[in-house]
């Protein structure tokens, strides 16, 4: 963990309202609140946002009219950021993207396409290069909204070997081999039909990871394996109290760094649940869901320090902001009255 008075993060968000694009902010650990909510960059539907290790960049999906893709920014000393390029093609804009420890590749995922791409980046100046790979997947699933393929998620795996590709609408998590940025298929494994996964986080021992279904409101527990960079499940546990039967859709994941406590965020329970990780098996026991003080929790964080996680409601537009006990894993509220026009992503700079 780390010692800092204060943590700078920023916002992606969507801006059909009135949000104006990628907001900043300030964590003030010594009295606890989020401070200095602000615009840093303008651009259209920044729904998903990256940093670059080094917190030399951020990178965010973007749209421009009907063009969708991806978008570089200079992170600068005030927070604000400088626009460096994008790639936009025609169509719909990705949902979610990630960049490699040592800046020189950007992965993304395209819901409405259902499609994954690469690109190659600069990192000196964190310019993004043109489309170097792109792979779209086919078929369906037994849900209505799974009426065709909507790949959610596109991450690299601890080894730097791999994208984990995880697919909502067919109900697959996809590993490609990253050939000189290449995405070449390597390994699918299916979950239960209709769960609709939808994002992944790994443990700190690099051989385990948890997946967040959205449908089924689940966490999956799977091994992987480096050698082939496949994935099986060994455990499935609900996010949600036995005799919640309302409409939820599960959202984002994350676990703590000491790799004892993993958080995942309900949409219409409202809630993020808290789980912990069975030192042996890995496997998860539920502790607690707490209410995240609004509606449609889209993503959450961890702070540097893992004394504290944000919230992000989108529909409500507000953030809440907890105490984190690191040792129980539980969350105590601290602040909910956080204005943020529809918030969608919630990253925070490397400490």
């Amino acid at each position: 963990m780390t010692n800092h008075e204060t943590f700078k993060g920023y916002f992606g968000t969507y801006t059909k309202g009135d949000s104006e694009g990628i907001y900043s902010f300030t964590l003030d650990v010594a009295n606890q609140k989020i401070l200095n909510v602000a615009p840093a960059a303008a651009l259209e539907n920044p729904t998903y946002l990256t940093i670059s290790e080094d917190n030399r960049f951020l990178y965010a999906v973007a749209k421009e009219g009907g063009n969708g893709g991806v978008a570089g920014f200079d992170i600068l000393e005030s927070g604000k950021l400088s626009f460096i390029n994008s790639q936009l093609a025609p169509g719909s804009s990705p949902c979610h993207v990630s960049v490699n420890p040592d800046n020189t590749l950007l992965l993304s995922a395209n819901y409405h396409k259902g499609s994954a791409d690469s690109y190659l980046l600069n990192a000196e100046t964190g310019r993004i290069s043109a489309t170097l790979s792109s792979v779209a997947h086919e078929g369906s699933g037994p849900d209505k909204r799974q009426e065709k393929a909507h790949t959610h998620f596109a991450g690299f795996t601890p080894d730097g070997n791999y994208a984990a590709v995880i697919d909502l609408g067919i109900d697959q998590l996809i590993t490609y081999q990253l050939d000189n940025g290449q995405l070449i298929e390597k390994s699918r494994m299916h979950v239960k039909p209709g769960s609709g996964p939808r994002h992944l986080v790994f443990h700190p021992n690099k051989k385990i990871a948890y997946l967040m279904t959205e449908f089924s409101s689940e966490v999956l527990v799977l091994t992987y394996e480096r050698e082939n960079g496949s994935f099986e499940q060994m455990q499935a546990i609900s996010t949600l109290p036995a005799d919640f039967t309302e409409n939820n859709q599960g959202s984002a994941i994350h676990i703590s760094t000491d790799g004892r406590y993993v958080y995942a965020a309900n949409r219409g329970h409202n809630s993020i649940a808290v789980f912990l990780v069975d030192p042996e098996s890995f496997k998860l026991t539920f502790i607690e869901d707490t209410s995240t003080e609004g509606d449609w929790p889209r993503d959450f964080v961890l702070d540097p320090s893992e004394n504290f996680l944000i919230a992000a409601n989108q529909n409500s537009s507000n953030v809440a902001l907890y105490s984190r006990d690191v040792e129980t894993g539980r969350l105590t509220l601290l602040q909910s009255d956080i204005k943020v026009p529809d918030p969608v992503c919630v990253k925070f700079l490397n400490y």
